[in-house]
């Protein structure tokens, strides 16, 4: 059995739909036959094709790739955080219904996540639970709101109201850091991506975060976690030699991955080995980053062709741990 947690969908917005949260940067999806554009505004975004939006071919493709569930969340130039309450509430509401509507071509196969209007702490919740009413499996957010990052008062609310209401998140990377530097080569999504991932994960550890928030809290990181399992020791090794690294964290940094999930989305043997060596094989998750040039091209793949992982471990990875941490 294969489950893939990580995937994105867009729906069929139209240029007017989105001018109601922004005329001027607001994200729509221009068609052409298969193939289509992502928009923001007059300019364009990302070039897309049919899986992103097509409910039928959505089914295709998972066929075609063997999956037998796939979990789809928002492209995160969806999210919308930099607007205005009023607009941002409405806008989010929007794509949670057509997620569903999108899911409900095969309701057994397509799972959905939600998004939030993170930048109102309180219309988040609500969003969050009327969305899980409303046959969402859980909630995508992205890693900061501005310059607040997860540690922040408002975002720790929010994840005590997940972990109360028993709301599965999955944390994607967005509006990365020092664009001014990468203008080329796709460096935001190569170089800040990853560590967006990571300082989502260290800000939780390191601010005392993960003390706070309840044990119940089921929060899956995306990416592989970004540099994090290559970087702990180096974060460990700062804990025990740096009094202001351990101000506020009272554990070894590396004792609380037992906090968290991450996906396998790390596209190379040895790197999916590390992980799983640090993370423990029941905390990582199989997540393609479907259907974009830099996901997974034959999903599952990595787990399955392994070399080393054991039979139990791929198990786990392609589908046990996901049934457990989304309730499938």
């Amino acid at each position: 059995m294969k489950i893939d947690i990580h995937s994105h969908f867009f729906p069929t917005i139209s240029q007017a739909e989105a001018a109601r949260l922004s005329p001027e940067r607001a994200p729509w999806l221009h068609t052409d036959g298969r193939q289509g554009q992502i928009m923001l505004g007059d300019k364009p975004f990302r070039p897309v094709h049919d899986v992103l939006w097509d409910p039928v071919r959505r089914v295709e493709h998972l066929d075609e790739q063997g999956l037998d569930i796939q979990v789809m969340c928002a492209t995160p130039v969806m999210f919308g955080y930099d607007q205005p309450i009023e607009r941002a509430l409405p806008w989010a509401q929007l794509m949670n219904d057509r997620a569903v509507e999108m899911a409900a071509q095969a309701p057994d196969r397509l799972k959905v996540l939600a998004q939030v209007p993170l930048q109102d702490i309180d219309a988040a919740c609500r969003e969050a639970s009327r969305a899980k009413a409303c046959g969402h499996i859980g909630v995508q957010i992205g890693n900061h709101v501005g310059n607040h990052d997860l540690d922040h008062d408002g975002l720790v609310t929010f994840l005590h109201h997940c972990a109360s209401e028993g709301i599965p998140l999955l944390v994607h990377p967005w509006d990365m850091m020092g664009r001014e530097r990468m203008q080329k080569w796709m460096l935001p999504w190569l170089v800040a991506m990853p560590a967006e991932t990571q300082l989502g994960i260290l800000s939780l550890i390191l601010s005392g975060a993960f003390e706070r928030i309840p044990a119940s809290l089921r929060i899956c990181f995306a990416h592989g976690g970004g540099g994090f399992a290559f970087l702990l020791g180096r974060v460990d090794n700062a804990w025990r030699h740096r009094d202001i690294v351990r101000e506020d964290c009272p554990n070894l940094p590396s004792s609380y991955v037992k906090r968290f999930h991450v996906d396998s989305a790390v596209f190379d043997p040895k790197s999916l080995q590390l992980l799983v060596d640090v993370m423990g094989s029941e905390r990582v998750m199989l997540g393609s980053d479907s259907p974009f040039p830099l996901g997974e091209q034959r999903i599952g793949s990595g787990v399955l062709e392994h070399p080393e992982l054991a039979e139990i471990e791929k198990t786990r990875i392609l589908a046990g741990n996901a049934q457990a941490f989304f309730g499938l």
